[in-house]
Order: structure tokens, then sequence, then C-alpha cells
């Protein structure tokens, strides 16, 4: 195993154990660093760093691009969780949200593609 992964590896387990703890102590605080886009921005210096460089605007370009629109089908499960939960419990919930953002997913990907978006 590379040490290029390894620290990939490092890197991204920190941020969610970083996230995690925090959000332990303070709700708030957690929520807002879970929301900042951590792992967009990792992965963006990944692919840019990895990629040709002939190739980088173009593949970070895409990658902010995509990341915009397979955004949009996850927000409305931020709402509803709490409202699930209470009338199914956690795991309830979790299983609601995944479907719904699946259904999302779908429904984005095709919605789109009447437009000539191909995602």
């Amino acid at each position: 195993m590379s040490t290029q992964l390894v620290l990939k590896y490092l890197l991204s387990a920190g941020v969610i154990t970083l996230v995690s703890e925090v959000a332990r102590r303070n709700d708030r605080l957690g929520a807002l660093l879970a929301s900042l886009p951590f792992v967009s921005l990792m992965t963006l210096f990944w692919v840019h760093f990895e990629s040709a460089p002939e190739q980088r605007m173009q593949k970070t370009g895409d990658h902010m691009f995509y990341i915009y629109w397979y955004v949009l089908p996850t927000l409305p499960m931020f709402l509803l969780f709490p409202w699930l939960q209470r009338q199914s419990g956690f795991y309830g919930a979790l299983a609601s949200s995944a479907l719904l953002t699946v259904a999302l997913f779908i429904a984005l990907r095709f919605t789109a593609s009447r437009f000539g978006l191909m995602l």
C-alpha cells in the first residue's frame, strides 16, 4: 500500500473522528463541522494532485460541478430525518432517509437528462 493511500485513509478517518467527537460534546458545532465540505475539498485536492497536469482543470471542474448537482437530492433528508426518527426510531428514519435519497437521485437524473444534463 502506498504512503499516499495511507495518508488518504488517515486524513479521512481523522476528519470523521473529529466531527463525531465534537458532535458528541456540542450538537451545533458538530453539525456546523459536518455541514462543511471537508470531504469534497479533500477529494478535490487529491483529484488535482493525482491528475495529469493537462487534465487537472477539467477533472477538478467536473468534480465540483457534479458535487453541486448530487448535493441537491440529499437536502430533504436533513429536514425529514428528525421527524422520521420520532415516528419510526433511528433505524427506521435511517432506512427511510436512504430510500428517499435514492428516489430523489433517480428523479434528478431523469429530470436532468430531459434538459440535456447527463449526471
